[in-house]
C-alpha cells in the first residue's frame, strides 16, 4: 500500500469536504471556523463565487498557455490589474508558482544586476523551503537542517523583535540598525551586498511586525550602499495586515516586491515585481518556468483583485482585525501565560510563556488542539511552536470573530488550566 510520507501530519484532525468562505466541513458536515485560510492563501474566502466563475470558464477555454511559448489574454489582464495597486516604479513583473521561487528569482535578479554575491536576511525570517530559499531563512531549524551544505552569501543581521529582546521597539530598533552597520563593516562589505531580504511582518517567525524605524533604516542604508531592498509579501500581500501591502504600514517602497499565497485565492501563483529598468539586468534565460503564470490562476488572480477592491476587503482586513485583537488581548489579560498579543490587520498571534518567561509550546499546542474541539482551526509558529497564528479570510465578518474570539477563550482556558502565575 502506498500513503503519505509519515512527516506530512497534518495540523488538525480535520477531513475537509467542502469550504465555503470563513468555514471548512468535514466529511460529516461540522462546520469549522478556519483561522488558518490555507497559510494565509483564500484571501477571498474558501471557493468566493467569482472566483469560482472565473476559473471554471478559463478550465473550459484554456488551461495551460505556457508563457515563454504563447501569451495568454489572463496573463495581460493580471499584469493591468497588478499595475493597479503595485508601488509607483514597479512596473515590470515575472511570475512564477511559489513563494520559495519567487524568492529565489527576486535573489537571482538582485545578484545578476548589482554583480555583488551576498543577501542580508534578519533572524527569524521565513522565506521557503527550496535549496536558496531555506539558506535565507533562519525562523526555525527544522527548515534548513538536513541538507547541508546551504548556499553560501548569506549574512544574518537581527531584526527588532522587541518582546524576545525584552526591550521597547525603539530600543530594538537602534540596537538592530547599529548591528547591522556592523555587519557591513565586519562580514559583508557593501561592494559585496547585492540585497537585504526582510518580511513586513515576521511569518513562521512569529507574527512580529517590524516598524517604520526599522524599514526607513533599511531603505537609507540600501540607497547609500548601492543594494537592494527586497520586501518578502508572500504572506503580507494582499490586504492581509489591513494595508493592500505590508510595507505599505511603514511609508518605504521596495526595489524588488516578491507575492504570492492571497494573490489568487488557493491557485498556484507568485512573482517578482521590479522597475523595468533593474528588470532588464536579469540575464537572458534567468526568467521562465513550465507552470508559471497558468492561465486558470491568472484568471482566478484578477477574479480575487476584483473581489478585494469591489469587497473592500482590505478596509475590512483593518477593521475586523482590531476587533480581533481587541479580543485577543482582552483573552491575554486575564490569562498568566499569555505573554504577548501582535500582528497587523488579520495577521495576528499570541505568545505562550512559562512562569519565567521562556516559551511554552507544549501549552500552545494544547490551546490549538482545545480549539479544534471548539470547531475553530488555527496553527502554531514561533522558533519553538510557542506561537498560536490567526490569519482568516479577508472577509470575514463581526459574527464570525466574534465566535472565533468566543471559542478562543474557551481553547485558551482549557489548555491554560493550572497554570502558575507569572
Amino acid at each position: 500500500m502506498t500513503a503519505l510520507s509519515p512527516h506530512l501530519r497534518q495540523a488538525t484532525p480535520v477531513v475537509a469536504a467542502r469550504g465555503e468562505g470563513v468555514h471548512l466541513f468535514d466529511q460529516d458536515g461540522r462546520r469549522y471556523l478556519d483561522f488558518t485560510a490555507g497559510i494565509g492563501v483564500t484571501s477571498t474566502g474558501h471557493c468566493h463565487p467569482k472566483v469560482v466563475a472565473a476559473a471554471q470558464e478559463q478550465v473550459g477555454t484554456l488551461i495551460h498557455g505556457q508563457y515563454t511559448t504563447v501569451m495568454h489574454q489572463p496573463l495581460r489582464r493580471l499584469v493591468d490589474k497588478l499595475g493597479e495597486v503595485l508601488p509607483a516604479g514597479l512596473d515590470s513583473l515575472f511570475f512564477t508558482n511559489s513563494g520559495s521561487e519567487a524568492v529565489e528569482s527576486a535573489l537571482r535578479l538582485a545578484r545578476q544586476a548589482t554583480g555583488r554575491p551576498n543577501v542580508l536576511v534578519c533572524h527569524g525570517g521565513f522565506h521557503g523551503r527550496t535549496v536558496a530559499a531555506a539558506s535565507m531563512t533562519t525562523s526555525g531549524t527544522r527548515f534548513r537542517s538536513g541538507f547541508s551544505p546551504l548556499m553560501s552569501g548569506v549574512v544574518v543581521t537581527p531584526f527588532p523583535t522587541a518582546y524576545r529582546y525584552g526591550w521597547d521597539e525603539e530600543t530594538a530598533t537602534r540596537f538592530a540598525l547599529k548591528e547591522l552597520d556592523y555587519t557591513l563593516q565586519t562580514i559583508s562589505s557593501p561592494a559585496d551586498t547585492a540585497a537585504i531580504i526582510v518580511e513586513p511582518v515576521l511569518g513562521e517567525g512569529g507574527y512580529v511586525p517590524a516598524n517604520r524605524g526599522f524599514m526607513e533604516g533599511l531603505r537609507e542604508r540600501a540607497d547609500r550602499h548601492g543594494f537592494l531592498l527586497i520586501l518578502d509579501e508572500v504572506q503580507t500581500g494582499v490586504g492581509r495586515t489591513g494595508r493592500f501591502w505590508g510595507h505599505d504600514h511603514f511609508g518605504v517602497t521596495p526595489d524588488i516586491l516578491v507575492t504570492a499565497k492571497g494573490l489568487a485565492s488557493g491557485f498556484p501563483l507568485s512573482g517578482i515585481a521590479a522597475s523595468e529598468e533593474l528588470m532588464t539586468k536579469a540575464w537572458p534565460g534567468s526568467q521562465g518556468g513550465t507552470y508559471g503564470a497558468n492561465a486558470v490562476a491568472c484568471a482566478a488572480a484578477c477574479a480575487t483583485l476584483d473581489v478585494v477592491r469591489d469587497e473592500k476587503l482590505v478596509e475590512n482586513a483593518d477593521a475586523m482585525g482590531k476587533r480581533l485583537r481587541h479580543g485577543l488581548e482582552a483573552v491575554a489579560d486575564r490569562t498568566p501565560g499569555i505573554g504577548d498579543v501582535r500582528g497587523l490587520g488579520l495577521m495576528l498571534a499570541t505568545e505562550f510563556v512559562t512562569e519565567d518567561g521562556s516559551p511554552d509550546p507544549e501549552t500552545a499546542a494544547r490551546v490549538q488542539r482545545a480549539a479544534v474541539d471548539e470547531g475553530l482551526l488555527l496553527l502554531l509558529c514561533g522558533a519553538w511552536n510557542q506561537v498560536v497564528r490567526m490569519i482568516p479570510a479577508l472577509v470575514i465578518d463581526e459574527t464570525a470573530v466574534d465566535e472565533g474570539l468566543q471559542a478562543w477563550a474557551t481553547a485558551v482556558e482549557a489548555g491554560t488550566s493550572g497554570a502558575s502565575p507569572r
